[in-house]
């Protein structure tokens, strides 16, 4: 592993400037019939991001995304607006996308990283956008950064070479395409490891990156950890002369096996590093200096091999050096947390009940308050001041907006998609409490389609969520959008069941090792409750779900007793003795299905492999669509092409589509909009009657 990094060249590129007509900007046209919510619509919408305070409190620094679907991509572009909402203003417009903006300066000057010509790298503007300009010119770009608090250094994150080539073990090969692998861990989610990420420091003057060290010399560990970590691993303390980091220093098998990631502290000085969370067994994650200097928190699991353990909030003395659970008497997980400006609280944001609230917790007691709710997700947290938080807010029927909170008084301040959403009837939600086979009550979400009328009755879909522990709260998602499906004349039923965060650790612990159990009674509970009512199509009924939801159709296609007359299962478990070898994350599969299949005493391991879906394909009914990313490598494609296979074998119409260049999740614009028209084509021929015709397979040439 090379732990160097090199500087390149004396400019940031030689690209040429970018074109006027390949910038992405905000569609002026949408396609609206009947006040329609479409997925054209879902692709018109403006996605609010990562809003940043100016260190005087008066303005707020935002993102906001567009996707063109002629150029199968999307864009990012930098947005300023007063702390009240007004003034709005759009401070890049370029072909490549701008984000991880930082003030600096006083408030003068705006950071950011840009790959305006190619190398993600980092730029410097005036704030009010103008006079920007590349000032880093890192070999393997920029994938984060942090500029110390008295503005003399800057933290980056950016990849170092990992895994061996073909023509490092034989240079007199250099053509020969393989990958020489000699351990575990040598893929995630989306990719070949080849590289990983390391954090380096060096000088930072405003104008210029120089002298960059490698924390991690000459160690082959991630920093942040792939595949999702990112610069809320990394933090400086307030006299800047400290950095945490988090990484899991395992590689190969141990890694493999868990999640037992720690945070260090690493003095700028000397070089000397030390591990702030040594003898916790599972995740330790993102560190944050309290602003005046006295702690440090962090998120922390317990279990090592969990990873989806409740999240505590840890604090330590920095002092002392004496740590304390924050959160050891509330019984929830906390998501995202931020230090109030007086450092005397935190505030943090956690699923409780179905929805995402803003909470506060005081250090001093650990009292804990909640500062904002309602039937909404809450996104963001970037304190103003001791009393003003600016945050985001979503729920299943509106996209992000940036909102502030102060003395319980919430207001709207950005208005990205108002007039998009003012043009489309959305569906009605409601909060359903239903009760479960083993004399629990469920909270179940119900979208009802727009100009719902009792008096007629409407097909229905069980919505399954993957995870298998995200929570089910009013999430809006891109993908897998409920107010959508909704929208297309479906009752759309989304039952938080067991195995999902909000509703205390037992009910979320309870679906590891019991994967065909009590979850899958709770989806089967729901149903059955909605069939009840008179508006419900008890005849066309289908079940759609990703990836553990995938899992989940697969496993209720032959459990359901003739409840579905449909199913559409993406990027699902099939074959759980495959997928336990398939996986790169053995830690998920010991824990939540104990073991290997080979272990033939273990017990918990028996009973998961043998309830897995396939070994019911002969009572599958019910015709299934099947889609995969055959880039996904947390659940290979050949799970869904078994699954296809069976399911045409035993003569159940199905269909396959297959992404050849998507991972886990469909993406691309073009690629979203082919699977939204593939998914409502599948639901409306069985649930509603309505065939659309396909060409044919074979089409000989004219």
């Amino acid at each position: 592993m090379a732990s160097s990094l090199l500087m390149v060249g004396t400019s940031c590129g030689s690209k040429a400037d970018n074109t006027e007509e390949n910038v992405i900007d905000k569609p002026v046209h949408v396609k609206i019939e009947d006040r329609q919510y479409s997925a054209d619509v879902l692709q018109a919408f403006g996605r609010v991001s990562s809003p940043v305070v100016s260190p005087d409190g008066s303005k707020i620094l935002y993102g906001i995304s567009y996707e063109s679907v002629e150029q199968n991509k999307s864009n990012n572009d930098l947005y300023l607006m007063n702390i009240d909402g007004s003034d709005p203003k759009r401070l890049t417009r370029t072909e490549g996308s701008e984000g991880n903006a930082a003030w600096f300066d006083g408030g003068k000057k705006i950071a950011y990283i840009s790959a305006k010509y190619g190398s993600p790298q980092i730029w410097v503007m005036n704030a009010d956008g103008s006079d920007a300009k590349c000032i880093s010119t890192v070999e393997n770009g920029v994938e984060g950064f942090r500029i110390s608090p008295d503005e003399k250094k800057i933290l980056i994150i950016s990849q170092v070479k990992y895994q061996r080539t073909a023509s490092d073990v034989y240079p007199d090969l250099p053509k020969a395409n393989a990958r020489i692998i000699d351990d575990m861990m040598y893929k995630h989610w989306n990719e070949w490891v080849t590289e990983i990420p390391h954090p380096y420091v060096g000088d930072f003057n405003g104008n210029d990156v120089s002298n960059l060290k490698d924390l991690l010399a000459d160690e082959p560990f991630e920093a942040p950890m792939k595949p999702f970590g990112g610069i809320e691993s990394l933090a400086w303390s307030p006299d800047s002369k400290k950095i945490a980091y988090v990484s899991r220093k395992k590689t190969g098998k141990e890694y493999s096996l868990s999640t037992n990631s720690d945070i260090y502290i690493y003095d700028v000085e000397s070089g000397a590093t030390t591990n702030l969370t040594e003898g916790n067994g599972g995740y330790d994650t993102n560190p944050a200096y309290s602003p005046d200097g006295k702690y440090i928190a962090w998120l922390s699991m317990e279990n090592d091999g969990y990873e989806s353990d409740k999240n505590r909030i840890f604090i330590a003395d920095l002092a002392t050096g004496h740590k304390t659970d924050l959160t050891s008497d509330w019984d929830y997980t906390a998501t995202d947390f931020a230090w109030n400006t007086d450092s005397k609280s935190i505030y943090f944001i956690a699923p409780y009940l179905g929805c995402c609230p803003i909470f506060s917790v005081q250090i001093d007691n650990k009292e804990i308050k909640t500062v904002a709710e309602g039937t909404f997700d809450y996104a963001a947290l970037a304190p103003a001041d001791a009393s003003t938080l600016i945050t985001m807010r979503h729920s299943m029927v509106q996209p992000n907006e940036i909102y502030s909170v102060k003395a319980g008084e919430i207001t709207k301040l950005s208005d990205v998609n108002s007039e998009l959403l003012a043009a489309v009837d959305m569906p009605t939600v409601v909060n359903r409490q239903v009760p479960t086979t083993d004399g629990k009550m469920m909270t179940t979400w119900v979208l009802y389609p727009p100009k719902f009328d009792a008096s007629k009755k409407y097909p229905a879909i069980l919505y399954c969520q993957g995870g298998p522990q995200s929570a089910v709260s009013q999430f809006f998602s891109y993908r897998w959008n409920v107010a959508l499906m909704a929208a297309q004349g479906y009752i759309v039923i989304c039952p938080n069941r067991r195995g999902l965060p909000g509703f205390g650790t037992e009910w979320n612990a309870q679906i590891s090792k019991d994967y065909g159990g009590q979850n899958m009674r709770d989806y089967l509970a729901a149903v059955d409750d909605m069939k009840k009512e008179a508006y419900v199509d008890a005849d066309h009924i289908g079940a759609v779900g990703a990836s553990y939801g995938g899992f989940s159709v697969y496993w209720l296609a032959g459990h359901h007793e003739g409840r579905f007359a449909c199913l559409i299962a993406h990027a699902g478990i099939f074959n759980m003795e495959a997928q336990y070898l398939e996986t790169e994350e053995m830690w998920f599969a010991n824990w939540d299905m104990g073991g290997a299949f080979w272990e033939k005493n273990n017990k918990a391991a028996q009973n998961t492999f043998a309830t897995s879906p396939h070994h019911f394909v002969d009572k599958w009914t019910a015709p299934i669509l099947i889609t995969h990313g055959e880039y996904d490598f947390r659940i290979l494609s050949s799970q869904g092409e078994m699954a296809f296979n069976a399911a045409r074998l035993n003569n159940i119409p199905a269909e396959m589509v297959i992404f050849p260049d998507e991972c886990h999740w469909i993406q691309k614009p073009q690629n979203a909009l082919l699977w939204q028209r593939v998914f409502f084509r599948w639901l409306d021929k069985w649930l509603k009657g309505i065939d659309y015709q396909n060409p044919p397979l074979y089409q000989p040439t004219k």
